[in-house]
């Protein structure tokens, strides 16, 4: 089978991985996916073992990104899909890819850079960082666990430690937006916390960038490496969509807020401080490097 310029794109039905489809197939690459239902031949569906295998084998590169959304509240029917959504599908991927006669290269999972403590006071890199603790940091450990324990000897395997993703047409910006337009884009809590992102340009130029180097192993943290405050990012906002002012929004109003709207606060309350130092050493540039550009031209090329 050609294994020329194949990806497998698996849990990519959302923003992220609809933009990752459109710029692969856009560079020329043949886009195969996994997910709820199998479509066609180029498709396959969690449950069917087999038809994943079929997929997988002979293409180079596969990205997952399945997982069910975490805006949402914290219960224990909800922390149980939650976690069974990133386990289970990453723990089926490691099944197919060992039945392939030609595995893929590369596997890169998607996790989350909220793995790391709640951090003001310095940055976190893959070699330093402090893991944190609560329901999301166990989520983001049992990810990994379950791609660590896979057992594909011919496919090089690495945790995307993603950042807050952002661009036109979904991701976490479209709340910020909205608040912004409303009057409401003020700083958020005391809004010191350090806000870690990546454009959606970015992390598919790194996915791309990571699976060209093969000496690159382990975790690597996709995020910009231009962090800033939660303050100066809704200033950013404001900028971007032209509202002249934002009113702040404190913690206890946040927190009563997220009920009524049934998500948490550690949203936007935790401080990430992503640092990706592997992707800096090993000489990525980034098309979109500074939040306020960023912002920008998301702003510009709304539909």
């Amino acid at each position: 089978m050609d294994s020329t310029r194949t990806v497998v794109l698996a849990g990519a039905s959302g923003f992220i991985g609809t933009y990752l489809r459109r710029r692969f197939q856009e560079d020329g690459w043949m886009v195969r996916t996994i997910g709820r239902k199998g479509t066609g031949s180029d498709g396959a569906a969690w449950a069917d073992d087999a038809g994943m295998a079929r997929v997988l084998n002979g293409a180079e590169l596969v990205v997952n990104l399945a997982g069910r959304s975490v805006s949402c509240r914290y219960s224990e029917r909800n922390k149980g899909v939650i976690m069974d959504s990133r386990v289970s599908t990453t723990k089926a991927l490691g099944r197919a890819i060992a039945r392939c006669q030609e595995p893929p290269s590369t596997w890169l999972n998607a996790s989350t850079g909220t793995i790391y403590r709640d951090a003001r006071d310095r940055p976190q890199s893959e070699f330093d960082g402090e893991l944190g603790t609560g329901f999301s940091v166990d989520v983001a450990k049992a990810w990994e666990a379950a791609l660590e324990s896979a057992v594909t000897p011919g496919t090089r395997k690495i945790p995307l430690r993603i950042a807050i993703v952002l661009g036109r047409g979904g991701g976490a910006l479209a709340p910020f937006a909205n608040l912004a337009r409303l009057g409401l884009g003020g700083h958020m809590g005391d809004g010191w916390q350090k806000f870690s992102w990546v454009h959606v340009e970015d992390l598919y130029r790194s996915i791309r960038f990571l699976h060209a180097r093969t000496g690159i192993a382990g975790p690597v943290n996709v995020a910009s490496p231009e962090v800033v405050s939660n303050r100066e990012m809704m200033r950013l906002v404001r900028r971007a969509y032209g509202a002249r002012f934002g009113i702040p929004t404190p913690g206890w109003l946040l927190r009563a807020g997220a009920i009524l709207i049934r998500t948490e606060t550690e949203l936007v309350l935790k401080s990430r401080w992503v640092q990706p130092q592997k992707l800096l050493d090993a000489g990525f540039v980034y098309s979109q490097p500074e939040l306020g550009q960023a912002l920008l031209q998301i702003a510009r090329s709304r539909p």
